[in-house]
């Protein structure tokens, strides 16, 4: 039997890269023979539809063309459902892509490791919002000074990846005050101000700033970073090493590992995965190896 492909796309991501990457991608898949369905969202809440619409159908896997908003809402289709994801990046951030080796590359490759279908287990984090909403995210929430940051770059009329980020880092500084952080990890409190706490499944969120190097997204754990309150001088100084991962050396940043987090303090929104989530009080939670992440074939 011709193996069924669905695809999401976002077809407004990378400056609308993601639609023509999507059309070239379908024609490949149904020349080597593949039947394929395409999704293509009008909004994140289309989006997130859509993946679950698709995942009903119960095709062989679910490929996301577009950044790591879309990936977030396949998540919400694929968790639990058997069903594998593929990520092809087109969006302005792509970490998620990132995490997994998945590079940008010729529809025929791509195409050749989507019929290939090699898989790796996967993490994800369960997110319950203070209403009680839950969420699924892959790479990492942001509390604090880089939710704000991302409240920004999400209001820029153009993705700039990283240079966007960058650019929101120097426009925060100018109002940004310290949080009174009350974080919890599987037990454990840590109450002090801070600049910013990070609940990390994979290492890099805004581009490839890698604020929880070192994070695994396959070995049960979470990765939490607070940074505490600095001088906006020092913090200046020190938030360009989050390019290498070298601020987890710093006597200001504390680290912490566990399966459960949660975050209170009035740090207003916060985001995972790039996507607006809410304020706290937030409890993530990893769901170990829940989706089959589609690897590269090379």
């Amino acid at each position: 039997m011709s193996p069924h492909i669905a695809l999401l796309v976002n077809p407004a991501a990378g400056r609308r890269r993601a639609a023509a990457i999507a059309v070239r991608l379908k024609e490949a898949l149904r020349s080597a023979g593949a039947r394929v369905h395409v999704y293509a969202g009008r909004s994140a809440a289309d989006s997130r539809r859509l993946a679950r619409l698709a995942v009903s159908d119960h095709p062989d896997v679910l490929v996301a063309v577009g950044g790591d908003g879309l990936v977030h809402q396949a998540l919400q289709g694929v968790v639990g459902s058997g069903v594998p994801l593929a990520v092809v990046p087109a969006g302005s951030g792509n970490d998620v892509a990132r995490a997994f080796g998945v590079r940008r590359s010729n529809v025929r490759d791509l195409a050749q490791a989507i019929l290939a279908g090699r898989t790796r287990p996967s993490d994800v984090v369960r997110l319950t919002l203070p209403d009680g909403t839950r969420r699924y995210y892959m790479s990492v929430l942001a509390c604090g000074f880089d939710a704000r940051v991302n409240e920004r770059v999400n209001n820029f009329r153009f993705g700039m990846g990283r240079a966007g980020y960058l650019f929101g880092i120097v426009a925060e500084l100018r109002t940004f005050a310290p949080v009174d952080f009350e974080v919890e990890v599987d037990g454990r409190t840590i109450a002090e101000p801070g600049m910013l706490v990070a609940v990390g499944n994979t290492d890099s969120y805004g581009g490839g700033l890698k604020m929880c190097a070192g994070a695994e997204p396959d070995d049960g754990l979470l990765d939490v970073v607070l940074m505490r309150e600095a001088p906006l001088s020092r913090f200046v100084l020190q938030f360009p090493r989050l390019l290498n991962g070298s601020h987890l050396e710093l006597e200001e940043v504390r680290r912490e590992r566990g399966a459960t987090v949660t975050i209170r303090g009035e740090a207003g929104v916060a985001y995972a995965d790039g996507e607006r989530m809410g304020p706290p009080t937030l409890t993530c939670q990893v769901v170990p190896k829940s989706v089959e992440m589609l690897e590269p074939t090379s």
